[in-house]
């Protein structure tokens, strides 16, 4: 380096458009390039921009292994705006003396909320209802579509991490004559604990707010939807891959299950190589179903805040300051 020379300024990659406010301050400590989206990057042209980059900021469609880090060689720090890290491996991170960090709860309140939306809509025959309207020739209230409500009912909620508790507050104020919940290593004193065997087999409604681990994936099977009370309402707002959807649609085609509502799917969970590529035709095709693409976050001043934590945590890294948000596998592990 010469007596002039001043040193280059940290290359930061982030791959789905953030607000201004975020993109000004990230300049403000590196060269930023930003994917416009909302369409992920090819895996090429990721790997080209992650070539000379020393940070990355990471969103929901992103997955980064052992084979992205070859190609990205002076990384430093990946910043996640998001909650789940089942994307991303922990352990090939910390080989290359990557930094991982994510958002830990900013999400659970937009998520709770949604989870009930869902809940209401799949029972209440929402989708049939709006569609009978748009259809023309309305002239008022028949008797039909008639479905059932929470107040009065058992719900299950499955997973009593943060997410599951924001969910049993909101279920609270609904009437429910009984609140079970199903989760072997948390307790919360406002439901009755019971197995998910037992759940299945009680209540009206299961809500899934479980994360996805190697223990986790189908936990929800064919196995299990055989023991499910008939006309139940299952929603999951946890990972897609939770649950086996060929065999949620069977359950539906079989008059099982009620309905299923779900924010996620099986074909977002990127490091499933045998993950289905496709939304099973027969979930899409059923009256019962009721769908959202994943808009468990999607309230505008969460993402704001999402964002922001995620810029701050980048920053902090590049740094070489304390990161509160960073993620090992032993955290990883508490959290599950």
């Amino acid at each position: 380096m010469t007596l002039n020379s001043t040193p280059s300024r940290p290359r930061i990659v982030v791959t789905q458009p953030v607000h201004a406010a975020v993109l000004q301050q990230l300049r403000q400590h590196g060269e930023v390039t930003m994917n416009p989206g909302p369409e992920p990057w090819p895996e090429a042209e990721l790997h080209r921009h992650l070539a000379e980059a020393d940070a990355m900021m990471a969103f929901m469609p992103d997955r980064v292994d052992g084979s992205t880090l070859q190609h990205a060689p002076r990384l430093r720090t990946i910043a996640c705006a998001l909650k789940g890290y089942d994307n991303f491996d922990l352990e090939a991170c910390a080989r290359a003396g990557v930094l991982v960090s994510f958002v830990p709860d900013l999400l659970t309140e937009p998520t709770a909320e949604l989870a009930i939306g869902l809940a209401i809509a799949a029972a209440r025959h929402l989708r049939a209802g709006d569609a009978q309207v748009r259809a023309g020739g309305y002239q008022g209230w028949r008797p039909t579509l008639y479905g059932t409500g929470l107040h009065g009912a058992t719900a299950a909620v499955v997973g009593l991490g943060p997410v599951g508790r924001a969910i049993v507050d909101r279920l609270a104020g609904f009437g429910c004559a009984r609140l079970l919940g199903v989760d072997p290593s948390q307790h919360d004193a406002r439901v009755q604990a019971v197995s998910l065997d037992e759940a299945l087999q009680r209540a009206d409604y299961l809500l899934l707010a479980v994360p996805l681990t190697p223990h986790s994936r189908h936990l929800v099977d064919a196995h299990r939807l055989a023991l499910c009370k008939r006309g139940q309402i299952l929603v999951n707002v946890g990972r897609g891959s939770v649950v086996d959807e060929a065999a949620v649609a069977q359950a539906l085609e079989a008059g099982m299950l009620g309905a299923y509502a779900a924010d996620v799917f099986e074909l977002e969970d990127w490091h499933l190589a045998d993950r289905p590529r496709h939304i099973d035709p027969r979930l899409l095709a059923s009256p019962h179903t009721v769908f959202t693409p994943h808009l468990g976050s999607a309230v505008a001043s969460v993402r704001l805040a999402i964002e922001q934590r995620a810029a701050d945590n980048l920053i902090a890294a590049l740094a070489g300051q304390p990161v509160g948000d960073a993620l090992t596998r032993q955290r990883a592990a508490q959290l599950a």
